[in-house]
Formats: structure tokens, C-alpha cells, sequence
């Protein structure tokens, strides 16, 4: 018999683990040591990860950083910071790093038959963005009409628009924006029109956010921007009032977009990892460059964490290989991701993209379906809300689901006694959800409110609550920029190091290109007279039922 490789061997220790009849319990594990906490979470600066209401018990631990040994995250981590290709399916390094780091950070990535100097690259295009920020907000640029700018709109789809949109809303509740900012990415037409009646098209600068600056949604989204602004000040307006954040120069010249309005990004950039590029200029005009400057200061210590701390005190590390207990050793396929903070109620939805579209693969590096689950489906909402839709099913329902809460200590509101409430929820979520109410409980308590024998009897088996359900909790000092930016990193490294255990690329995602492909086909099909392609038989009747509708 060949004997198991290393990775097969922490593989099957896990397995073996999850096996017990105790893999699923966690309230036992508190019995036998109530300050388990301080040995099942981890610290970086103020910021904490507190994974002990998870199954997770010394054995468990050792085994995941088995895992992570075998598998070789050490390795991977060095490739990652070194600028290799980690994208092998496009060729390409992941070096979004680079665009947090200094000017002399020296950071390298590699390209089809090119290595970038990625540090300074980057700052080179910050520098062109700072510049273009101060002019705005000093009003030396100005719309055509003479008018200094009131608003930023940005149109982009994926992640050009999730991440400027969540970023630029959690950093401007505070102090207010310095420019109001706008989101456009739907490309249904009500989008835009509930838009268009709130600017005012001499005060709007128009961003449009497209490496191609051929993604159909955008640009169809960016003409309609521009006929709306041309009907209202004139064709020759258009080029004092739009911006793109582009690698495709030639295109935003036809569009009319001066160069010196044009940032880029380079291929080593992914559009969900995009954020801290040229991408998040609508968050620098809104918040201010200090403000994203500190953004940007907040990844990059996350960086450095990832980068330098032992495993087993590294937060990104940790909080991936809690996940893989929860998918691949227990079998829970979903993920819920509760913050506890209104400036945050978007971040459920950047994660949607970051973590499902980073590992939502099935095929692994060597070509060959991966044998395990990969990444779990996430949703989530802004607690206290979530209390009151889906938590009655991660409370009650027929599988447990993960759910990470979020929250900051120290508000910046002048309410104290309603973020002690919030906070008070979001503790006892958790408590609730680790201890459950057992039939006994539920009787005695229903019996001491002098309830029936035959109501306890038909009533008590609906309020019994098995509890045991796994949570992470992320808790830090304030959520201002510098947190915001260290947060969102935490979980970028995540998504990595879970790739690497999964053996995927985290980097790609075809499966999004196959949608787009596709629409490109069905596009002229909608129309009256045209030709119907070769589709399955429901497209087709739907494409037909379609046009009868119109009238077609």
C-alpha cells in the first residue's frame, strides 16, 4: 500500500476528528474550561478574533495548522508577497498588496512575460489621484458651466462598484462626504432615472469604472450618463465632467475623456481586490485623501501581520482554518457575517463577491475536480436588523450556520446607551446561539409563569433551542479608516490562505466570463426580426414569450 503524503494525512486526521460524536459540540468544551476564550483567539493591535464558540479544541487546532503546514501556506504566503504567479489560469500575480505600500516597499509582480515594479507603479498612480482629488476639492476643476462640483458618480458593476460603494459609505456617516457620492452598477434603466432626478448634471462628475471600458453594463450605463449630461449643457460639456478609472485609452479618448483623466490599474490587480486602486477614487472624493490614505495604512498592516506573524497567532490564518473546520470537517455549507455597525451594512455584500467569487471553484490547480467542498454561500445583514429576518433560522433551523460578528467598542455617535443596547444584542446573539434553552429549561420556566400542563406539554417542544452553533467575533476599538482598511484585509488574506488549502486559483473567475459571454449572444436575439440562435429549449421559449410581450 502507498503510503498517505503528508497532505493526505492532515486531511484524513481532520476527518477523523469530525468523526467523533463530540465534533459538533462546543458547550461541553466550556464546561470542562470556562477561560477557553484566551486560548482560542488571537490579537493584532486592538483588533481581536474570538473563535472559541466554535467546536474547535486543542486537537482540532493542531490538526488545521497541520493542515495549513502540509499543504504548504508557508510557501504559498512567500509566492503571494513575492509577486509569483498565483494566477496560473491567466498567468498573472495577486499583488493588490502593492497598492498599500509604500513607494519603497519593493514589491515586484509578474505578468505574461513582464515583471512590474509594483510598488512604485502604484505609487505613481496614487500620486495622479491625490492631485486630481486636491484640485477638485480646492474647486480649481470645475464643471462647464464654472460650478465647483457637489457630487461624484460612479458607474461600475462588480468590483468596481461593491467596493468604493461599501468603503465610501462606512467613511462619510461620521464627518460627512466632501464630495456626496453616487453609486451606479444596475444596468436596468429604473437605476439610473431614480439617479438622474437628484443630480444636478452642472455639479456631477461622473466616474466610469472599467479596466476594458468595454464591461456591457457599464458602458451601456456611462452612455446613458453621458446623453443625460449632453442634452442638459451640451456635447462639448462632456469631457469637464466625466473621469474613468480605465486601462483602455484609446476607448476613453473615443468616449471623450481627456488622458489626464484617466486612472488605471495593472492585470496583477483583480477587480474584487480593487478597491485600493485607482477603483476607490470615488471613496478618496468623497472621504478625503487622508482619510483613504489611512484606508490604505490599515490593509498594510494587515499585510505585514499576515506576512510575519506564526500561524498560530495569525488572525487571516486562523479565522481560514476555523472555516475549513465549519465546510469541509462538519459540513456546513453556509456562512453568515453579522455587523453589528450601520456604516457596515454593505459588507456582507463585498464579502458575497470577495469570498464566492474568489472560491467558488470546483476544479483545483492540477486541473482535476477537487474532492472537498470549497467556499461556503454567505449572506448577511447589519444587526440589529438580522434579528428580526434570518436568525430565526440560524437559531432554530436544520443546520447550523456560521456566523462571524462584527462590532467596534467605542461609537462615534453621541448615544452611548444605544450602542451599549446594540452591542448587548450582538453578545447575547452569540451566548444564545452557543447555549440554546433545553426542554427542562424551557418547562421549568414556562411552569413558573403558571402555564398549563397540556399548553407546556404541546407548546415547550417549538421553544426548545439545541444551541451549540458556531460563532466567530471580531471586535476592535472604532471603526474609522484605518480599522475599516485592516478589517477588509483580514478577510482578503483569508480567502487566500483558503484557496491555498483548497488547492484553487482565487485569483480567477471564468465563471463570471461564461454569463457575460452568453448575454452578448442573447442581446441582438431580443429583438424584432432578428434571427433565434441555438439555445436550449426554455431560452428559446422565453426569448419568444419575451417579444410577444413587447409586441415583437
Amino acid at each position: 500500500m502507498t503510503p498517505a503524503s503528508p497532505l493526505q494525512a492532515a486531511w484524513t486526521r481532520i476527518a477523523d476528528l469530525a468523526a467523533r460524536p463530540s465534533a459538533h459540540h462546543i458547550r461541553p468544551l466550556f464546561a470542562a474550561d470556562p477561560t477557553r476564550a484566551s486560548r482560542f483567539s488571537a490579537s493584532f493591535e486592538d483588533l481581536t478574533l474570538d473563535f472559541s464558540k466554535s467546536s474547535i479544541d486543542s486537537a482540532v487546532l493542531t490538526a488545521l495548522l497541520d493542515l495549513a503546514a502540509a499543504a504548504g501556506l508557508k510557501g504559498f504566503r512567500e509566492r503571494l508577497f513575492a509577486g509569483a504567479v498565483v494566477n496560473p489560469t491567466e498567468g498573472r500575480a495577486a499583488m493588490h498588496m502593492a497598492l498599500r505600500s509604500p513607494r519603497d516597499g519593493g514589491m515586484r509582480a509578474a505578468l505574461p512575460g513582464v515583471i512590474d515594479d509594483a510598488s512604485v507603479l502604484a505609487a505613481n498612480e496614487r500620486d495622479k489621484m491625490q492631485a486630481f482629488v486636491a484640485r477638485v476639492h480646492s474647486g480649481e476643476l470645475r464643471g462647464a458651466t464654472g460650478q465647483s462640483f457637489d457630487t461624484v458618480l460612479n458607474i461600475g458593476i462588480g468590483g468596481s462598484d461593491l467596493g468604493p460603494r461599501m468603503v465610501t459609505e462606512a467613511l462619510t456617516v461620521v464627518n460627512g462626504p466632501k464630495l456626496r457620492a453616487r453609486f451606479l452598477s444596475n444596468v436596468d434603466g429604473h437605476a439610473f432615472k431614480a439617479l438622474a432626478r437628484e443630480l444636478d448634471p452642472a455639479r456631477t462628475l461622473v466616474l466610469v469604472a472599467s479596466k476594458t471600458f468595454t464591461t456591457l453594463e457599464t458602458m451601456t450605463n456611462a452612455r446613458a450618463a453621458r446623453a443625460w449630461l449632453a442634452a442638459a449643457l451640451g456635447e462639448a460639456a462632456v469631457g469637464a465632467h466625466f473621469g474613468a478609472l480605465s486601462t483602455n485609452l484609446q476607448a476613453t479618448a473615443a468616449f471623450g475623456i481627456a488622458p489626464d483623466r484617466v486612472f488605471g490599474f495593472r492585470d496583477w490587480v483583480g477587480g474584487r481586490y480593487s478597491v485600493w486602486s485607482s477603483i476607490g477614487l470615488p471613496v478618496a472624493l468623497a472621504a478625503g485623501w487622508e482619510t483613504f490614505q489611512a484606508f490604505l495604512d490599515g490593509a498594510r498592516a494587515m499585510d505585514r501581520h499576515f506576512q510575519t506573524a506564526p500561524f498560530a497567532e495569525n488572525l487571516p490564518v486562523l479565522l481560514a482554518l476555523v472555516g475549513i473546520w465549519h465546510v469541509n470537517a462538519l459540513d456546513l455549507r453556509t456562512q453568515g457575517v453579522l455587523a453589528y455597525d450601520e456604516r457596515l451594512r454593505r459588507f456582507p455584500a463585498y464579502l458575497q463577491q470577495l469570498e464566492m467569487e474568489s472560491n467558488g471553484k470546483s476544479t483545483g490547480l492540477d486541473g482535476q475536480p477537487v474532492p472537498y467542498l470549497t467556499c461556503p454561500v454567505l449572506f448577511g445583514e447589519p444587526g440589529t436588523d438580522a434579528q428580526h429576518s434570518f436568525m430565526q433560522l440560524v437559531h432554530q433551523g436544520t443546520q447550523a450556520v456560521p456566523i462571524d460578528f462584527i462590532f467596534a467598542a467605542v461609537p462615534d455617535h453621541d448615544r452611548p446607551e444605544a450602542h451599549r443596547i446594540l452591542i448587548a444584542n450582538a453578545l447575547a446573539q452569540a451566548e444564545a446561539l452557543l447555549r440554546g434553552k433545553s426542554r427542562g429549561e424551557v418547562e421549568a420556566e414556562m411552569r413558573a409563569k403558571g402555564v398549563s400542563a397540556a399548553d407546556i406539554a404541546a407548546i415547550a417542544p417549538h421553544r426548545v433551542f439545541t444551541g451549540d452553533r458556531p460563532t466567530n467575533t471580531i471586535l476592535f476599538q472604532r471603526l474609522d479608516a484605518y480599522a475599516l482598511g485592516r478589517l477588509i484585509a483580514l478577510y482578503e488574506h483569508k480567502v487566500a490562505v483558503q484557496g491555498c488549502l483548497w488547492n484553487i486559483d482565487s485569483f480567477d473567475q471564468w465563471g463570471v466570463e461564461l454569463g457575460k459571454v452568453l448575454a452578448g449572444g442573447i442581446l441582438p436575439e431580443l429583438s424584432s426580426g432578428a434571427t433565434p440562435g441555438a439555445h436550449d429549449g426554455s431560452t428559446e421559449a422565453l426569448i419568444g414569450r419575451f417579444r410577444a410581450l413587447r409586441g415583437e
